[in-house]
């Protein structure tokens, strides 16, 4: 009895893409151990996490800070050489200068100025978009009913992953305005420790959210970007590219449909939300700043543009880190992947 207790406990502990399916060819099995003709791998365990139950949610939010707040903190040098073209255009005229200025001024270390509010705020950002997502889309879907959520999946996954970046903005807000002043102002403060008392002491408590409806216009239309068009690419790579089912894929292939798909959608949501990026950046970085000084300084034209292919490449990278390292997680406690079906069907799992 002891020996099976001890089998069991090792098995929760390993991804469920080494689980054995049920299509495997079985040659033996001992203690839990699986031998197949091309493989060996664990036995599943016979219980996984129960699709929306609140333990789904939970991995739902654990995964979304991981993805979210891993991926931003390995592009800060990009997005500080991002952050400080939008503010000073006549100094850092493009990516490459940008960099050579950044570290002839600041070092190789200072390429990593502001990881702390970056890393801190996007992760609590990814916890409420990621779990704040599944759950929205299980609500709607439920209210829509089965016919209509199928006929109007889009809409579904537009008013989810809005709902859901209207919470996560309200966490990420004040990390975001303590991280554009300490990347874009040299000598303002090291990091979040003196930066987030130093902004309050400037700016009062409210100054920190002074930027957050411009951060509504930057990122909600960009979340909505994001979950709609990655749950309709890897949809339709699924049913036109693919000629397996889904749930006949390995998960190898799986994951790797989730990075592309992500990817995809990741250049999509960077061309839709860049000129709210660059008003958030000009907002926080000046105190008193107003949206016309931005289009006053920037230009219209400039809104659009001024940055845009260095955010291109990071987000693009970025969003399909974030699905792969997502459903990479998901996978590992024993949930599927996202994507691939309509929200009437992934409902009633």
């Amino acid at each position: 009895m002891m020996a099976v207790s001890e089998n069991s406990r090792r098995s929760s502990m390993i991804p469920s893409f080494l689980y054995s399916s049920s299509s495997s060819t079985t040659a033996t099995t001992t203690n839990g151990v699986v031998s197949t003709k091309n493989s060996i791998m664990v036995a599943a365990p016979s219980e996984k996490i129960k699709m929306y139950s609140p333990a789904f949610y939970a991995a739902c939010t654990a995964g979304g800070m991981l993805s979210c707040g891993l991926t931003h903190t390995a592009v800060t040098p990009l997005d500080l050489v991002k952050c400080n073209m939008q503010i000073d255009p006549a100094k850092y005229k493009n990516i490459s200068s940008g960099f050579g200025i950044l570290v002839r001024e600041q070092g190789i270390k200072g390429l990593f100025r502001g990881w702390a509010p970056t890393f801190l705020g996007y992760s609590a950002q990814g916890a409420f978009k990621m779990g704040g997502y599944e759950f929205f889309k299980k609500y709607y879907s439920d209210i829509a009913g089965p016919e209509y959520a199928t006929k109007y999946k889009t809409l579904i996954y537009l008013a989810g992953s809005a709902s859901a970046e209207v919470i996560a903005d309200v966490a990420l807000c004040p990390f975001e305005a303590v991280k554009v002043r300490v990347q874009t102002q040299p000598g303002f403060a090291r990091g979040l420790s003196d930066g987030l008392p130093k902004f309050v002491k400037s700016e009062g408590v409210m100054g920190l959210y002074k930027g957050l409806v411009p951060l509504w216009g930057r990122q909600i239309p960009y979340t909505m970007m994001k979950f709609a068009s990655f749950e309709t690419i890897v949809e339709l790579m699924y049913k036109h590219a693919i000629p397996t089912p889904k749930d006949e894929c390995s998960k190898t292939l799986q994951l790797g449909v989730s990075f592309a798909g992500g990817y995809v959608a990741g250049v999509l949501c960077a061309v839709v939300s860049h000129p709210a990026d660059n008003l958030v950046s000009f907002l926080n970085n000046a105190k008193g700043a107003s949206v016309s000084d931005a289009v006053k300084k920037l230009g219209l034209l400039g809104l659009f543009t001024r940055g845009l292919p260095l955010r291109i490449v990071m987000i693009g990278t970025l969003t399909g880190a974030q699905w792969g390292i997502y459903d990479a997680f998901k996978v590992s406690v024993g949930l599927p992947t996202t994507g691939g079906a309509s929200p009437a069907i992934e409902a009633k799992e």
